[in-house]
């Protein structure tokens, strides 16, 4: 016999006690391998003097585009130095860039925006000015102004890289901040008399630092890009220091006859470049509150 229409048929089940399904959010094997590759470019280039592998500046004429051999990994390059030695010490030029230079842009940055997101008015007007027209000013242009005046050196490459990362640490810190800024628990502060340096620090800065930390992570990667691009152009560190960027400028002039010497720096630069995107995205999706982020 058919049920009424409307009527809610009776199946057995106690619904009171069904709990709502969660979606965990978890890592897949793509975050915990990029991990693992930052992890061992690290440790290379932290401990490179201690690794028993040739001097990345010593040269062998009579080894020019060697094979990879026993002695010499991945062969030699245009002078007779070691490929493999070359690239672990190129990884500690480019990882300190990398990370020094975000650091610059994500202190200043973030101060900025927090600033500027908080305050509103004149000071949001004035900051977000600044940044717009940090934006508009070509960044090759500046690179050439400052490595000219100041000289070519990993402390010069940084300064520039971190300037010019400033303007998005800004806007993010800006863009977090203004969706906080109105929250439940920054009125209630208020209500209760907390300072505005208070309400920065206690309240808006460690709810503010989780996305920076994310987007860090994603300036990262460009940062080694552009470090490469610069070393590449010949505005980077100077020679004999090995650079990923100058070892592919090095390596394109024998694309004919030995492809792997700028294959393999390029190699190592797409890698690394792509587990600091993924560990980036990860990190974002995990501290995302909203539901399904990831």
């Amino acid at each position: 016999m058919a049920a009424p229409r409307g009527a809610v048929l009776d199946v057995g089940v106690d619904t009171s006690t069904v709990a709502p399904v969660r979606r965990q959010r978890r890592v897949g094997g793509l975050f915990v391998a990029s991990v693992i590759w930052i992890a061992l470019v690290a440790l290379g280039a932290i401990f490179a003097d201690l690794l028993p592998i040739p001097s990345p500046t010593d040269m062998d004429m009579l080894g020019k585009r060697a094979l990879p051999s026993a002695e010499h990994w991945l062969g030699n390059d245009v002078l007779g130095r070691d490929v493999f030695s070359r690239l672990i010490y190129g990884g500690r030029i480019s990882l300190t860039v990398g990370l020094l230079a975000p650091v610059l842009g994500v202190t200043i940055g973030g101060a900025l925006g927090l600033l500027a997101g908080y305050f509103r008015g004149r000071l949001e007007t004035f900051i977000t000015g600044g940044v717009d027209v940090l934006l508009a000013f070509p960044p090759l242009v500046f690179a050439l102004a400052v490595t000219a005046y100041l000289g070519q050196s990993i402390a010069n490459i940084t300064l520039v890289i971190g300037v010019l990362g400033i303007p998005a640490f800004t806007r993010v810190a800006r863009a977090v901040t203004l969706s906080l800024s109105e929250r439940e628990f920054v009125t209630a502060a208020r209500a209760l008399g907390a300072t505005h340096s208070r309400i920065i620090l206690r309240e808006l800065l460690p709810n503010v630092a989780l996305p920076l930390v994310a987007f860090f992570l994603l300036g990262v990667a460009v940062t080694i890009v552009v470090e490469g691009a610069l070393s590449f152009l010949g505005l980077g560190v100077p020679p004999p220091a090995p650079s990923w960027g100058s070892m592919i400028g090095e390596g394109r002039e024998s694309l004919d006859i030995a492809p792997w010497l700028a294959f393999l720096p390029a190699l190592f630069m797409f890698l690394t470049v792509l587990a600091f995107n993924v560990v980036g995205d990860t990190l974002r999706a995990l501290t995302d509150p909203r539901p399904g982020a990831l």
